[in-house]
Parts: C-alpha cells; sequence; structure tokens
C-alpha cells in the first residue's frame, strides 16, 4: 500500500502532476476497484494525503438486529459493531477501515497496473496541451540521440522531442549533448502518443530569432511583415515601422550587423536581407531586387506578375547566383519576375548573357573571336559550329537566347 502511493508521489513529482488531478486520478482507481468487489463505492470514504502518501478506505454500515443482516457490505450486526464500540445501537452507521491486505496479493497488483496505466495517459495529455500551446515558440533543448532521418531532443523536463531531418537547415551538424535552438512546429498523436515536432527551417523561426535580437520587434514597435527563406542559404525579411523616427531596416541589422550576426551564425551563415516593406508593388520588387538596379518596371495586376528592365551590367545581380535573389524576390512580392536587359548599344558583350548561358560555352566562343551577340548572330551556322567545335544543339540555344535579346 505504502509502495503504491510513494511511487505514484514520486511520479507526481518527476511529470509535474497537479495535486488536485493526482487526488482524482488516485480515488478514482481505488473506487473502481471497490465497486467491482463490493459491487457499490457509495458507502466508502476514499481519504488521501499526497504529502505523505497516505491513503485510508473507510466502509460505513448501518446497524441491523443479530440475524437481520441482508446486505454485509452496507449492513452489520449488533454484535459485531459492539465489538468496535459497546456503546452502538441499532439504526446507527459504524464506519471501519479496509485494509489494503484484504484486497489480495493479484488484486493490489492490478490497482498498480491500472494506476501506472492511469497516470501514462494523464501524462501524455498534459505534455499534448503543454506543447500545444507551445507552438510558434522557440525551445532550447539538448540532443539526446542522432539518427539518418531525424534528432531526439530532450527539453529541460525530459520530455522527448523530435527534431527530423526535413525541418533541418542542410549545414546543421549536432552530437549528442549539443544544445540545440528550433521552434515548435506542430504537436501529432500517433499511437495515443503525442509527437512533438520541432523545426529550424519554418520562417516563423527566423522571426522569432529576430524578436529575441531587436527589442523594437518585441516591443511592437517594428513590424515583419514577412519572410521567405531558403534555410541555410539566404533569405530576404520585410519590415516596417509606424514611428517615423525609428529606422526598421538598421534597427534589425544594428551598429556593423551587431544584431544580425548571432541570428546568421544561428542559422549557419544563412545571409539575411532585411528590406523596408510597402504596399507599392513596384517599388517592393525593386527593393527585393536589391541590390540590382532596375530601370523600368511593368506590373500586371491580372496575371500577378512583373517584367523588370535593366542594364546588361545589373541583370546578374537581380538574378543573383543560382537564381536565388529573384526567386526569393518572387516569394517576397508575390508576383513572378520576369528579367529583360536594357540597353542604348546596338550589340551585347557575350559575358553579360552568364545568368542563361553556362560559362565555359561563353569561353569558348570568346576564344574563337565572337565576343559579342551579333558576332555570332551575323556568322552562318555551320561557321559558329566549325570555329567553336560546339555540338549543333548548343549552338541552337545559344543562338536561340541571343535573338531574344533584340527582339
Amino acid at each position: 500500500m505504502e509502495n503504491l502511493i510513494s511511487n505514484f508521489a514520486e511520479f507526481k513529482e518527476l511529470k509535474n502532476i497537479d495535486k488536485s488531478t493526482m487526488i482524482g486520478v488516485l480515488e478514482d482507481v481505488f473506487r473502481h476497484h471497490l465497486q467491482k468487489t463490493y459491487e457499490t463505492d457509495e458507502n466508502f470514504d476514499v481519504i488521501i494525503n499526497p504529502e505523505k502518501g497516505d491513503l485510508e478506505i473507510w466502509r460505513n454500515r448501518i446497524i441491523v438486529e443479530d440475524g437481520a443482516v441482508e446486505n454485509p457490505n452496507q449492513q452489520i450486526a449488533l454484535s459485531e459493531a459492539r465489538v468496535l464500540d459497546p456503546t452502538y445501537e441499532v439504526g446507527e452507521e459504524v464506519a471501519d477501515q479496509i485494509e489494503m491486505a484484504s484486497f489480495g496479493r493479484r488484486a493490489v497488483l492490478s490497482l498498480r497496473q491500472n494506476l501506472a496505466s492511469r497516470i501514462l495517459d494523464l501524462e501524455k495529455a498534459s505534455l499534448f496541451e503543454k506543447y500545444s500551446e507551445k507552438v510558434g515558440e522557440v525551445i532550447t533543448g539538448e540532443v539526446y540521440q542522432v539518427w539518418k532521418k531525424e534528432i531526439l531532443v530532450l527539453d529541460d523536463e525530459n520530455n522527448e522531442l523530435v527534431l527530423p531531418k526535413s525541418e533541418q537547415i542542410p549545414d546543421d551538424f549536432f552530437r549528442k549533448g549539443d544544445h540545440i535552438k528550433a521552434i515548435v512546429s506542430k504537436v501529432e498523436m500517433r499511437n495515443n502518443t503525442p509527437v512533438i515536432i520541432l523545426s529550424r527551417t519554418a520562417p516563423e523561426f527566423l522571426q522569432r530569432l529576430f524578436e529575441q535580437e531587436v527589442p523594437e520587434i518585441y516591443d511592437g514597435l517594428i513590424t515583419i511583415k514577412k519572410i521567405v527563406r531558403i534555410p541555410g542559404v539566404r533569405a530576404k525579411v520585410a519590415v516596417e515601422s509606424y514611428d517615423d523616427r525609428i529606422d526598421p531596416v538598421g534597427s534589425c541589422v544594428g551598429v556593423k550587423g551587431s544584431r544580425i550576426y548571432s541570428i546568421v551564425k544561428e542559422l549557419r551563415n544563412e545571409n539575411i536581407d532585411v528590406v523596408n516593406w510597402t504596399a507599392n508593388t513596384s517599388l517592393l520588387i525593386q527593393r527585393a531586387l536589391n541590390p540590382a538596379k532596375i530601370s523600368t518596371i511593368t506590373i500586371d495586376e491580372a496575371k500577378k506578375s512583373a517584367a523588370v528592365y535593366l542594364q546588361p551590367s545589373e541583370v546578374s545581380k537581380a538574378i543573383g547566383k543560382g537564381g536565388l535573389n529573384i526567386r526569393l524576390a518572387t516569394m517576397l512580392s508575390g508576383y513572378d519576375i520576369d528579367v529583360f536587359r536594357e540597353s542604348d548599344e546596338e550589340d551585347v558583350d557575350l559575358k553579360e548573357f552568364a545568368d542563361e548561358i553556362e560559362q565555359w560555352i561563353i569561353d569558348a566562343f570568346i576564344n574563337v573571336g565572337f565576343d559579342t551577340a551579333k558576332s555570332v548572330l551575323d556568322t552562318p551556322k555551320e561557321e559558329v559550329i566549325k570555329r567553336t567545335d560546339l555540338e549543333e544543339e548548343t549552338i541552337d540555344e545559344v543562338v536561340r537566347i541571343l535573338r531574344a535579346e533584340f527582339e
């Protein structure tokens, strides 16, 4: 009996189950057993002191004349009652304590199993509720196990959290014992067990990091309007301030990048562009394509698209390495962006097509004297193939790209 109660008290202490809930579960388990044993629990008092680990069960019975007992669980003979107290009379109520030993060893074992099961269910429900309220919050945990497809993380109460590979930044590398920072992405029930999913790739994770590092965002003086990111590579953050005295971009970056440095470091050197938000689509796209300088821009609201015209020297800046800059600008603005060269010159240097033609192909043309677009277009295809020693399909593709420049 004492072992049963003390185990419960220890479990309560470890899993942070509140006192009232603990008492309710314990009483419910014993009342269920009383119903099975005596057919009813209505005439029983279950008294629990969780602090001391005490539990008492008292049975209340009405005293009847000797030989008139019809239900020994609810009635007691006068002579038997007077063994307890000689002053008892017929019609009075007698309370006698039920000893745990009277249940039998198998019953006690069943009680323990039932109690353990109920506590486990309670702990699962408590964990699910706790982390459901934490969705969107940043937590710090300790890496307990690293597997190929996920990482098992323990919080400060030793609850198990999961960081899937798909929610990790590509350059993330953790060992057992490392501390890890992530956002609570979602909480699911799988086979009646709560599974807490973490994420380091969600835009909300970057937003929470900004809130931690930039007091003006935390205080609501600066608002993050939108975040788009390619985790571990590059991100664009659009911010806005309703106070003209506050520079939202400068506040987020900090003096010499002091505020944004720790965020970049946490995200494995993810390049973060902070831009001023505006409801003006044209201006937002121009800011999103920074550092490229746009000459003109045409917006098609119906198709949610934008045609951006730039000087040849600015095209590669707008597109960015691997097309990242224009891809993120598209995500930030919500408009499909097409980039076009704009030039007053009659010809265009072949090097300006580096964003569309592979460098080794451009080099092959330049090495044999084709250094401008028109120098290629004005030469018969057979001559170009002969001089460059490139495949006809490659030449055709290059010619198509160059012609588009002048159409």
